[in-house]
C-alpha cells in the first residue's frame, strides 16, 4: 500500500536506488552549511548550549535515574544528564511496538525512515556541535561527516533495504493443475530487537547505516551510545521518536540505553535472548567478545585495522607528501580508515625528479608533516582533537617503543588551538621501522601514529603488507606505483585480501574518506570487518519472508477429498 511519507520522499529514494547502481559521485543531502540558511551555524551552536547543563528528556520505560559524564575534548563540561533506562524494559517495550511496524507494511516503514532522515539533515548544525563537542572533530569537518555525509549513508541503506524487501511480490498465485490451486502471500518479516553500540569517534557515520537498515526492516532498534558521546545518538534517538509517534507508531521502536560508564551495560545487554542484531564499530578487544561470546545475534562488526601504503613510484612526488601528510592528521588518525603503515623500498622511490632514497622519503614526509602544523589556525581544522586520554597514552607507549628499538623521525606535540586553550591537540607521531620488528608495525595504533617500514624491495613490501592486512586486518590499502607490474601484483594482494585499493591519490581525495553512494567500505573478508558496508547483504541478513498460503479447491474436487 502506497504511505504518504513515502510519497513525499519518493523522489530522493529513486535518486539513492539510481545511485547504488551506478556508484558515481552523489550527495543526496547539502554539504555547505549556508545551504541551511546563513544563521544556521549560530542558531545550531544555540541549540548545542541549551542541552549543557540540563536533563536530556526521552519518554522511555523503565527509568532507573540519570547519568551522563561527558566532557569535550576541547575541555569543556557539558554536564548533561540522560535517562538511565533498564535494559529489560526497553526490550519488552521494543518486542511490543514490533508486530504493528511489521504489519505496517514497507511503504510505511521505509516512508518513516525518509522522514526521520529528513528531521536529522534539518538539524545538521545542531549535530555538528554536539559531535564536535563528543568526538573531538573540528566543527567543519563534524558538520560534513557526522551530518550529511552520516544521513547520506543512512539514505544508502535505506535505499538497499528497499530494494532487497521489494525483490518478492506482496502476494502470488500459484498453480499447477486444476485442484492445486494456492493463494500466496508474503511479508517481510524481522530478525527481532536489534543493538546498535556506537562509536566515540565517529557516533552517527558509523550508526546511520545500522539503524535506517534494521528499523526499515522491521527490527526495533536499541541505541547503545559510547559512554564519552552519548548526545549526538541521543538527539537522533529523539527525533527517531518524534517522527514514529507523529506517524501513529510506537515511539518505543528506538530507544537509548544509557549507563554508568563503568558498569558492564554493553556485555550484559549484548548477551541477552532477545536481541537478534549487533552493531558495532570500535575496538578490536570488545568487537572480538562479541563474536565469541553474542552467538544468539546476527553481527556486523567493524573494528578496524591496519591499513597500509606502498610508496614504490609516483608522478609528482610533493603531492603525494602533501596527500599523506593530510591522511595522517585528519581527525588526529582517528578514523579506521587512516593509514597506519608505509612501506618503502631502500631501492627507493621512482619520481621525475630522480631516485628518492627510503632515508630520505622518512625525513621529507616529516618535514611535510612539520610544515604543515606549524600553522596552528590550518592544522586544528584538520587535526580536531583527541577524543579520549587513552590515545595519548597510546601515543606515548608508541613513542617508548620507538625510542628503544627504532627511530622517530617526527615526534608528537601539543599544539595550542586558537580558539579552544584546554582542547587535547597533538600533531602525529612519525616512527621509522625495519622489516623485521613486526611488533612494532603490526598492530593498530588508534590515533595520530604513522610508521614507515624500510623493506629491501618492492616484493618484500607487497608481501609485508599482505600479511599485515590479513592477519591484522585493513579496510584499505593505498599504492603509489607507476610501474605496471608493481600495480597488478598490488591489486593481487587486494583481492586475496579483501581490502579496496587505491592508486597514486595525490589530490584532496583521501584514503580515509569513503564515499557515500560510491565506496564499499570494508567488505567482512579479513578481521577488519565481519560484514561490508553497505551492500545487500548488510541489510537481507536483517529480515526473512514470511510465507502463508492457502489452498482453493475447485467444487468437483470435493466430493474426492471427502470420499478418502
Amino acid at each position: 500500500m502506497p504511505h504518504p511519507l513515502l510519497d513525499k520522499h519518493r523522489a530522493l529514494l529513486d535518486q539513492a536506488q539510481a545511485a547504488i547502481t551506478r556508484r558515481t559521485h552523489w550527495s543526496p543531502y547539502a554539504e555547505n552549511p549556508r545551504n541551511y540558511g546563513e544563521t544556521a551555524l549560530d542558531d545550531g551552536e544555540k541549540a548545542f548550549e541549551a542541552y549543557r547543563d540540563a536533563q536530556f528528556y526521552l519518554d522511555q520505560p523503565g527509568v532507573q535515574g540519570r547519568c551522563g559524564e561527558e566532557i569535550s575534548p576541547y575541555g569543556l563540561p557539558l554536564n548533561v544528564s540522560y535517562p538511565s533506562c533498564s535494559a529489560d524494559a526497553l526490550i519488552a517495550a521494543a518486542k511490543a511496538a514490533m508486530l504493528p511496524w511489521v504489519r505496517a507494511g514497507i511503504a510505511a516503514r521505509t516512508g518513516v525512515c525518509l522522514e526521520i532522515l529528513a528531521r536529522l539533515n534539518a538539524g545538521s548544525a545542531e549535530m555538528a556541535y554536539a559531535l564536535m563537542h563528543t568526538t573531538g572533530q573540528s566543527l567543519a569537518f563534524a558538520f560534513l561527516t557526522g551530518g550529511p555525509q552520516a544521513q547520506g549513508r543512512g539514505l544508502e541503506a535505506l535505499a538497499w533495504a528497499h530494494q532487497e524487501m521489494t525483490q518478492v511480490p506482496a502476494q502470488a498465485e500459484w498453480q499447477r493443475n486444476v485442484s492445486q490451486r494456492l493463494e500466496k502471500r508474503f511479508m517481510v518479516a524481522p530478525q527481532g530487537v536489534s543493538l546498535i553500540i556506537g562509536s566515540a569517534t565517529q557516533p552517527t557515520w558509523n550508526a546511520y547505516p545500522a539503524l535506517f537498515a534494521s528499523l526499515s526492516t522491521g527490527n526495533p532498534v536499541i541505541v547503545k551510545p559510547h559512554p564519552t558521546a552519548v548526545l549526538p545518538l541521543a538527539i537522533t534517538v529523539a527525533v527517531a521518536r518524534q517522527v514514529l509517534k507523529e506517524s501513529g507508531f510506537d515511539a518505543n521502536l528506538v530507544t537509548l540505553l544509557v549507563a554508568d560508564p563503568d558498569g558492564p551495560a554493553a556485555r550484559d545487554i549484548a548477551l541477552k535472548p532477545d536481541i537478534r542484531l549487533i552493531d558495532y564499530a570500535g575496538a578490536p578487544d570488545f568487537g572480538n567478545w562479541l563474536i565469541d561470546n553474542a552467538r544468539q545475534s546476527r553481527l556486523f562488526v567493524e573494528t578496524g585495522g591496519v591499513n597500509c601504503v606502498l610508496v614504490d613510484s609516483t608522478y609528482d612526488y610533493k603531492a603525494l607528501l602533501k596527500n599523506l601528510v593530510l591522511s595522517l592528521c585528519l581527525d588526529s588518525g582517528q578514523l579506521r580508515a587512516t593509514p597506519r603503515v608505509i612501506f618503502v623500498s631502500r631501492e627507493g622511490v621512482q619520481t621525475p625528479e630522480g631516485l628518492i632514497s627510503d632515508e630520505q622519503f622518512g625525513r621529507d614526509l616529516a618535514f611535510a608533516l612539520g610544515k604543515f602544523v606549524e600553522d596552528p589556525t590550518r592544522a586544528v581544522e584538520v587535526l580536531g582533537a583527541i577524543q579520549s586520554p587513552a590515545t595519548l597514552a597510546r601515543i606515548q607507549a608508541a613513542r617508548d617503543l620507538a625510542e628503544a628499538i627504532a627511530d622517530i623521525l617526527r615526534d608528537s606535540e601539543p599544539l595550542n588551538h586558537p580558539q579552544w586553550p584546554a582542547a587535547r591537540v597533538h600533531t602525529p607521531l612519525l616512527i621509522r621501522a625495519a622489516s623485521d620488528q613486526h611488533n612494532l608495525f603490526m598492530e593498530e595504533r588508534f590515533g595520530p601514529i604513522a610508521i614507515v617500514v624500510s623493506t629491501a624491495n618492492a616484493a618484500e613490501s607487497l608481501a609485508l603488507a599482505e600479511t599485515t592486512m590479513r592477519e591484522k586486518g585493513a579496510l584499505n590499502f593505498l599504492v603509489h606505483a607507476t610501474r605496471a607490474h608493481v600495480q597488478q601484483l598490488a591489486e593481487d594482494v587486494a583481492l586475496r585480501v579483501g581490502v579496496s585499493l587505491s592508486f597514486n591519490l595525490t589530490g584532496a581525495v583521501l584514503i580515509n574518506q569513503p564515499a557515500g553512494f560510491a565506496d564499499f567500505h570494508a567488505s567482512g573478508a579479513n578481521p577488519a570487518a565481519s560484514c561490508g558496508m553497505i551492500d545487500a547483504a548488510f541489510v537481507a541478513n536483517r529480515f526473512y519472508f514470511s510465507q502463508v498460503q492457502q489452498h482453493y479447491l475447485p467444487p468437483s474436487s470435493i466430493d474426492w477429498v471427502v470420499d478418502l
